[in-house]
């Protein structure tokens, strides 16, 4: 006995498919920047340093003096003289005086003239000219004030957006072959 057979034949089905890829264009501008950067204020006060040298006293002593101060001090010295010499010989007249009725006249004279006459010791000694602190120096330091003020840079930023651009992709399909199925039955 026969048995009945079932023949099954298939198609597949076929598509075709169109595919546009998708485009996309992302571009970054870059950010507008400015800087500034004001100046510092800076300010600086001085006074000035102030030295003094008096060396009036030094000149004195080498001899160098105004023709005024040499006038005045001749002027004194001799005043000084005819006052040292007006008291030698009232000095004297009074020694004349006190000693002439006593016998002495001749011996009184003699002493006299003895101590206006005859070697006078000068006292002698090292002298340094000029004199040690004779020139004077007196300085006052000046001082200097800075005074400094900063000032903040100005920064002025702007983020610019990014320019994007996008073509979606595309698929389209076709079908070329349809499915099929088709069933026989042999005996």
């Amino acid at each position: 006995m026969r048995l009945p057979q079932i023949q099954i034949q298939t198609t597949d089905a076929k598509i075709e498919l169109e595919i546009s890829k998708p485009q996309q264009q992302i571009e970054q501008p870059r950010a507008t920047q400015s800087i500034e950067q004001p100046a510092a204020i800076l300010e600086i006060h001085t006074t000035k340093g102030v030295l003094q040298i008096d060396s009036s006293q030094a000149r004195r002593d080498i001899g160098m003096i105004s023709p005024l101060e040499s006038s005045a001090n001749y002027a004194e010295e001799g005043k000084q003289g005819a006052l040292d010499g007006m008291a030698r010989r009232a000095r004297e007249g009074r020694q004349l005086m006190e000693n002439a009725g006593k016998g002495q006249g001749r011996a009184t004279i003699q002493n006299i003239s003895k101590q206006n006459h005859g070697p006078h010791r000068v006292p002698f000694n090292i002298k340094f000219v000029p004199s040690v602190g004779s020139v004077k120096i007196d300085y006052t330091p000046g001082t200097t004030d800075i005074n400094i003020e900063k000032r903040e840079p100005i920064i002025d930023a702007k983020v610019n957006k990014p320019i994007h651009d996008y073509t979606p992709g595309k698929v389209t399909s076709t079908m070329v072959q349809r499915p099929d199925v088709n069933i026989d039955v042999i005996i």
